[in-house]
């Protein structure tokens, strides 16, 4: 049964194919119901496969399909693969899953959409390009999927590209994504140094024997690459203009899918991680911690429903690297999954907000939609209540796992995760407040003439049912206490078990920082209710938080000065040293050849006179070599 994974990526491939040849002619919505049903498919045959996987014995829960041998030069040699083990069939799950939920969430979304079809074209080569990049057995096949959902993210991005805005986000995800790219492609010729071979299977059964000064290289050139992925500092800038993609596009790529690939990778490597000098680790955690911070403080004053989300998004993943630099692998994949659910839902819930408000993006424009949109708010509302770390939901668990893992490694790095876990919990309250509750501000004089918000179909709104939840029930796959109710653990124990951190710390201790992060999430969302729901405190929203403290702007204005001219520099040094050098040695070559081609004139009595003297000259050359 594991040999069946090769259809978890073909199914979507199929789709893909299939509505490449006959999407426009399948028309709306059988082409959505198609892409769909690939979709889900690829989900069951992943189920079947982690059934599976769960009948093997602990030790033998790595099993490689070799589909055939794709690149042979020399000593370098690259099979393509697919690994199934516990980390691979949780991601594709996860893919598949949540992406059979928004592919039947678009179906009602981009009604009406003249390029219907093609949107779930770019859907489905997304869904193949992950599960390539999850479930590669070597590096090589985890780039190719690394490149595909890259391109794919760029067309889905730019997808309503007659907008200038559009087009250039999605032209700023890609250029961006180059930068990480290049980090990945150095981490994979230093590795294919260091120890002849890609296959994660040698790779990190030699890792305990790469010398740790190489080992820190491969690690950080692999995190530089996660980093452009997984939008953290300093490359984090294309995420929140990704907005401009259709909102199930931002579900797709936010929640499960494109921006936890650099969580996955740096999971995946992790005996390389831990080989590499301490600082390195330390390095991959403040970055993470200080993303996370960073993030929160400029949704503090977003207006954009949308825009808040992708702060957010970019502030867990920060969560999720404070964790891979702590050495709490489990938990970073935990807070990757819980973080899905809620995420998705979010974003979906934002979805059937702007569907409601006819196109409406602007909190500022809404307010009391519970009482048009209730089963949307009654979902969104379970998503906030999971990322503000409210228990029972399925946030707290793993954010509280994260922050005891960063306590261990260095309380700043906790203090910090603390205090954004605080802001986490307002600016996501105050988003409910402004939308869901309070006054009807789409009724105001100068919008007097909007029509009134209404539910969404139930084709969006059953995923939201089904991952508020998820959102609220994922806890229970890693609860603290005990090794018992460890499930998550257990399962992933045979790809980071000796990577893993473990925790030394009392129970004591664990349930008064447990406290104290709920305290901080209840704290959050008192404030903002205080502000923004009974109007007894006046907001605090400084602009240049709202202009993401320029950073953005300021990268733009470097690029466009400083850096441009840089760049101008570099192509016409380029263009008259390299180049002019190249040329000039073929102008040499084409005119000596010129001159030499006179020789060649096509008369005999020239060519014998030529050998006459060759002749001539190698006797006495012979001559002068004689000895009397």
């Amino acid at each position: 049964m594991l040999d069946l994974v090769w259809l978890v990526p073909a199914l979507p491939l199929a789709g893909f194919l299939i509505l490449v040849v006959l999407g426009r002619r399948m028309g709306e919505p059988r082409a959505g119901w198609l892409a769909t049903a690939m979709c889900g498919g690829s989900f069951v045959v992943t189920a079947i496969v982690m059934v599976a996987l769960v009948g093997e014995e602990e030790e033998n829960r790595h099993h490689v399909l070799t589909l055939f041998e794709w690149i042979k030069v020399g000593g370098f040699r690259v099979e393509l693969g697919f690994l199934v083990d516990p980390l691979s069939i949780t991601m594709a799950l996860l893919i598949t899953g949540i992406g059979t939920l928004i592919h039947l969430y678009s179906i009602s979304y981009m009604h009406g959409d003249p390029k219907f079809s093609k949107f779930f074209i770019y859907m489905n080569l997304f869904v193949f390009s992950m599960l390539i990049l999850v479930l590669g057995s070597n590096m090589l096949v985890t780039f190719l999927g690394w490149e595909g959902v890259g391109a794919c993210s760029y067309l889905l991005i730019a997808f309503w590209f007659s907008k200038d805005a559009n087009a250039s986000a999605g032209k700023k995800a890609f250029v961006t994504n180059r930068i990480g790219d290049w980090g990945f492609m150095c981490a994979m010729f230093l590795t294919f140094a260091t120890v002849g071979s890609l296959d994660y299977s040698v790779v990190l059964e030699q890792a305990p024997l790469i010398a740790p000064a190489t080992a820190t290289a491969i690690a950080l050139l692999l995190f530089l690459g996660a980093c452009g992925k997984s939008a953290q500092l300093p490359l984090f800038v294309w995420l929140p203009d990704a907005m401009a993609g259709p909102t199930p596009v931002s579900a797709l790529i936010h929640a499960a899918t494109m921006v936890t690939a650099g969580v996955y990778l740096m999971t995946r490597v992790s005996p390389i991680l831990t080989q590499s000098y301490d600082w390195a680790p330390s390095i991959i955690a403040w970055v993470g911690v200080i993303t996370a911070l960073f993030a929160a403080t400029i949704a503090l004053a977003q207006t954009d429903i949308k825009k808040v989300l992708a702060y957010s998004t970019v502030s867990q993943l920060g969560f999720m690297f404070l964790a891979i630099g702590s050495g709490a692998y489990v938990a970073a994949i935990f807070h990757m999954i819980t973080h899905a659910f809620f995420k998705a839902l979010l974003f979906l819930g934002a979805g059937s907000v702007i569907h409601g408000m006819h196109d409406e993006q602007d909190m500022r424009r809404m307010g009391n939609l519970k009482k048009y949109m209730p089963i949307t708010a009654a979902t969104f509302i379970v998503g906030w209540l999971a990322i503000a770390g409210v228990p029972p939901f399925a946030g707290f668990w793993s954010k509280d796992e994260i922050l005891l893992s960063a306590y261990e490694k260095n309380p700043a790095l906790w203090f910090v995760g603390l205090v954004t876990a605080l802001l986490t919990a307002f600016y996501m309250s105050r988003q409910v407040f402004m939308v869901f509750f309070g006054e009807e501000r789409w009724r105001d004089a100068d919008h007097a003439d909007a029509p009134e918000p209404h539910e969404s179909p139930w084709k969006m709104t059953l995923p939201l049912v089904v991952l508020a939840g998820l959102a609220t029930m994922a806890g229970i796959l890693n609860l603290p206490f005990g090794n018992r109710t460890h499930f998550l653990e257990r399962w992933l124990e045979p790809v980071v078990g000796e990577s893993e951190h473990t925790v030394t710390a009392a129970a004591s201790a664990q349930i008064g920082l447990a406290a104290l992060a709920v305290v901080g999430s209840l704290v959050g969302v008192a404030v903002a209710y205080r502000i923004y729901y009974q109007h007894k405190m006046e907001p605090v929203e400084p602009a240049i938080m709202a202009e993401g403290w320029k950073y953005d702007t300021s990268i733009a204005a470097f690029m466009g000065g400083p850096g441009r001219e840089a760049f101008e520099a570099t192509a016409t040094f380029d263009g008259t040293v390299i180049d002019g050098a190249v040329n000039g040695v073929a102008t040499l070559v084409s005119g000596s050849g010129t001159k030499l081609r006179k020789v060649q004139n096509g008369f005999v009595r020239t060519y014998a006179l030529g050998v006459a003297v060759g002749v001539v000259a190698l006797l006495a050359y012979f001559l002068s070599r004689v000895t009397f």
